[in-house]
This record gives structure tokens, C-alpha cells and sequence, in this order.
């Protein structure tokens, strides 16, 4: 069976945001039993775990033997296994990756600027001076984004794919400010992406290992 690491404790903040809920997500989809190796504080930074991730983060994913980290490799390992998160035919299977890299490279990047500077020094001075710029930025990235949808209801049309998945993980990242919502396409889009019976599986597992920890 397949196990996915994720932490058996975060702060409230975290809660629902940790990259191990995008694995959880797609075994969600793909219709595939996983179990979780929970981590305590330290454990990430024992040897054994940085054998299998260098960097001491979650999720690894484990199958017999194998062992895969970084949330985009695993959703598209899992995804080979699903034509819900990538579609058989190559060209809607190329635009399904080539969504999920946006996520990574071209709009999280962005989110992560601003959502670090609101989370962790919001009340240093420098952080005060940089969020707007930060904020602009993002911005111009998610006009983008949102142009880009036009009336579609997903990435590619009218399937959900993998690029979904994970775009919608990315934008959920700062639900603490309505920088994204505040655009009705991209506001429905996440609302549409999350109220997947297998997001709510998802999300509702990580939580419940929380509150078990609590």
C-alpha cells in the first residue's frame, strides 16, 4: 500500500495547507487505498527521513520499495494511474502537466511572497514596505491566470485534471486575504475545485490527524 508523510501536528495557520493534502487529494481521485506515516517535530531532520527527502520535507510518497518527494512528482506519479488527473490522449495529458507546472512555477511563487510576509513578519517594518510590491505581482499573475480561464470551468475545458489539483492548492495558500477571491472567476474556481467529494476526503483526513494530535 502507499504511504504519504505529512506531520501529525501544525499551527492552526497550516491547517488544511500542508503540501501533503495535494498527495492525499489525487489518491483521492485516483481511487487509491494510502495510509499515512505521521512525523513529530524532529523527525524530519533524522537521518532515515532525509535519506528519502533531503530537504526534511512532507510528503514523501512510499510504495514497495519506492520512494518519490516534491507534491508535483507525486501527483503526476499518481496520475498515471488515473484518467481523471491525466486524460490518455497525449495532447490533453501534456496540457494537464503543463498546468500543474504553472501552479508550481509561475503562480505559486507569487502566493508564497505575499503569504510570507502576512504570516511570519506582518509586523516588521521592511515586511510593511514590501508587501504591496509583493502584492502587485501577484496580482499581475493572477489577471493572467484568470484571463486565461475566460468561461472555461477548468485549466483545460470542462475536465478537472491534475494542472486543477494543484492550481487550486497553490491559490488556496492565501485564504487569509481576498487577493485571489477577490476575482469572481478565480473565486468560483476554487469553490468548484474544493467541493470534490475527494478534496473534502482529503482535506478532512489531514484535519482529523491533527485534532488526534491535539
Amino acid at each position: 500500500m502507499i504511504t504519504i508523510s505529512a506531520f501529525r501536528w501544525v499551527p492552526d495557520f497550516a491547517q488544511g495547507q500542508v503540501r501533503d493534502l495535494r498527495a492525499r487529494w489525487a489518491l483521492e481521485e485516483a481511487g487509491l487505498p494510502y495510509r499515512t506515516r505521521l512525523l513529530d517535530q524532529g523527525d524530519q531532520d533524522k537521518p532515515d527521513y532525509r535519506a528519502l527527502q533531503p530537504f526534511g520535507q512532507v510528503p514523501i510518497l512510499e510504495e514497495d520499495g519506492f520512494a518519490l518527494f516534491e507534491s508535483g512528482a507525486i501527483v503526476l506519479y499518481v496520475g498515471e494511474r488515473s484518467e481523471t488527473l491525466l486524460p490518455k490522449e497525449p495532447q490533453a495529458r501534456a496540457r494537464a502537466t503543463q498546468w500543474l507546472i504553472a501552479a508550481l512555477n509561475s503562480i505559486e511563487p507569487f502566493i508564497m511572497d505575499v503569504a510570507r510576509i502576512d504570516i511570519f513578519y506582518a509586523d516588521q517594518e521592511w515586511a510593511k514596505l514590501r508587501r504591496p510590491g509583493a502584492v502587485e505581482f501577484a496580482q499581475r499573475r493572477l489577471g493572467a491566470l484568470s484571463k486565461a480561464f475566460g468561461d472555461k470551468p477548468y485549466l483545460d475545458g470542462d475536465r478537472f485534471t491534475a494542472g486543477d489539483l494543484m492550481m487550486t492548492t497553490v491559490l488556496r495558500i492565501l485564504k487569509h486575504a481576498d487577493i485571489v477571491t477577490s476575482d469572481r472567476r478565480l473565486a468560483a474556481y476554487i469553490e468548484r475545485c474544493t467541493a470534490r467529494p475527494a478534496f473534502k476526503r482529503a482535506f478532512d483526513a489531514q484535519i482529523a490527524d491533527f485534532k488526534l494530535a491535539a
